[in-house]
């Protein structure tokens, strides 16, 4: 399918805010609900213990799925779902947090071959042997499904289900995935969020039911949904978190913006305590689906990482994938002009400013890099990296004042823990230029209008578009 720039940001931030919400959760994992006042932050801890910033079991099962999703596979095949079941049990034996009802099942499958069979066997005796089955471990690993059939919502619908049955035979967990795969998928196609655009697709008997829960979910608080262990309350806290949290107008000379609500209603569904990092994962899918990966701010995507080894940018590319298809073509700039721009930061020493080929030739002391756009395959030998999504089109960013700033900040950061910065873009023309401004004028007390006229002198051959001076003026409305 091919989508805009907008839709391909939401779709990798299904995936992206899937993982924040996870690892910003972890730390408080069956904790109290907590006052709407209490600081949430990636503190890591929980069942693992994990790393701040770490993913738990949420995020490394929907990593699975992406894996598979990612090349191409129908995900409704039984051979993909073999992969898959193969898949969960090479991280179940490294896994540090697992759900009892999905490790007894996948121990089961294990037993038996390994095998969708198997495992869906498995998941119903687990039914019958207890009577119910209706855990959120499938929920919570919804978005690389809804992000394979962006195109066919029918197969959406039928691949949700066969995904949930895998682990959860419970009719309620296969209904609450279709609901939550359909307001994923058309949050990525539209930008909006609207749980009930799936109702449809549950039957009848059932329909009124689901409607009376997401009522319910409008009219409450997360921290009212104490057993979001089950796959009803987790949704309904999930739903709730999401919808009770109010939308911020843009108001860039203030620092507050639209894409905020996505951080706000992700601390919202932490505080309701109880399986926290379940709940935020699965609010963090519909979120990052309807304000896309560059609403979640630079300060978490730095420190996301987990099994099975991937950080930020590799939810990216998978996402991508998964979207837009398998095969693409390696980042190339060769032939741009003015990749080789290098310059000293006007405002601060330990800061460069330039093109992509600084990358390939840091300056000596670099040990941390902002990049502005894709970047090529280099080895960065331990440099870290923290890529931002910023196109250098006019009307093709959907949060452009919320990204430049959030990109100072993760420049400030970087200054403040001592680091050497390289902040880049491809070739200095026009995204290097208007975050440097930005980020000299709030380090040296200017307007942004005089740090951007000493940024340009430091690259004579920069010019940032119109949408990029226009964002600059309206994140400081005294400049010129």
């Amino acid at each position: 399918m091919k989508l805009t720039s907008q839709q391909l940001d939401r779709a990798c931030g299904a995936l992206l805010a899937t993982a924040a919400g996870d690892a910003l959760g972890a730390g408080y994992e069956f904790g109290a609900p907590m006052p709407p006042e209490t600081p949430v932050a990636m503190i890591g801890g929980g069942l693992g213990p994990f790393a701040p910033g770490e993913w738990t079991d949420d995020t490394s099962m929907a990593i699975a799925i992406a894996e598979i999703a990612a090349t191409g596979a129908d995900l409704r095949d039984e051979a993909s779902q073999d992969r898959l079941i193969d898949r969960w049990n090479q991280w179940r034996a490294v896994a540090r947090d697992i759900g009892v009802q999905t490790s007894s099942v996948l121990s089961s499958a294990a037993r038996s071959g390994s095998t969708a069979a198997a495992a869906r066997e498995a998941a119903a005796s687990h039914h019958r042997s207890g009577g119910r089955s209706g855990g959120n471990g499938s929920l919570m690993r919804t978005a690389p499904v809804a992000l394979a059939y962006l195109d066919d919502e029918a197969a959406l619908v039928q691949a949700a289900r066969a995904i949930s049955v895998l682990t959860h035979y419970d009719p309620e967990a296969a209904d609450a995935c279709v609901l939550w795969c359909a307001a994923i998928r058309h949050a990525v196609l539209t930008g909006e969020l609207d749980v009930r655009i799936g109702l449809g697709h549950i039957d009848a008997e059932r329909r009124t039911l689901w409607e009376d829960r997401i009522v319910e979910a409008e009219n409450s608080r997360p921290r009212d949904f104490t057993r979001n262990g089950w796959v009803v309350h987790a949704l309904q806290g999930a739903w709730s978190a999401i919808v009770t949290t109010a939308v911020p107008g843009d108001d860039p000379a203030a620092g507050t913006f639209r894409a905020d609500h996505l951080r706000l209603a992700l601390e919202a569904a932490v505080r309701g305590g109880h399986d926290t990092d379940t709940v935020a994962a699965i609010a963090g899918g519909l979120l990052g689906a309807a304000h896309g990966a560059s609403a979640v701010p630079a300060h978490w995507r730095r420190i996301l990482h987990g099994w099975p080894g991937l950080r930020t940018p590799d939810l990216i590319r998978l996402a991508t994938a998964i979207a837009t298809g398998p095969l693409h073509s390696p980042v190339d700039y060769t032939g741009w002009g003015g990749t080789e721009a290098l310059a000293r930061h006007p405002h601060d020493d330990g800061v460069w400013i330039g093109g992509v080929d600084a990358l390939l030739h840091r300056p000596d002391g670099v040990d941390a890099v902002v990049s502005l756009c894709r970047i090529p395959e280099v080895e960065l030998g331990g440099v870290e990296c923290v890529e931002v999504r910023l196109i250098d089109r006019v009307d093709a960013n959907p949060h452009l004042d919320f990204v430049l700033l959030d990109s100072v900040r993760a420049v400030e950061e970087l200054r403040a823990q001592g680091r050497t910065v390289l902040l880049h873009c491809v070739s200095a023309q026009s995204r290097t230029p208007t975050v440097a401004a930005l980020y000299g004028a709030r380090r040296a007390g200017i307007g942004v209008g005089q740090a951007l006229a000493e940024v340009l002198a430091a690259l004579p051959a920069a010019d940032p578009n119109a949408d990029f001076r226009a964002a600059l003026r309206r994140l400081d409305p005294d400049t010129d």
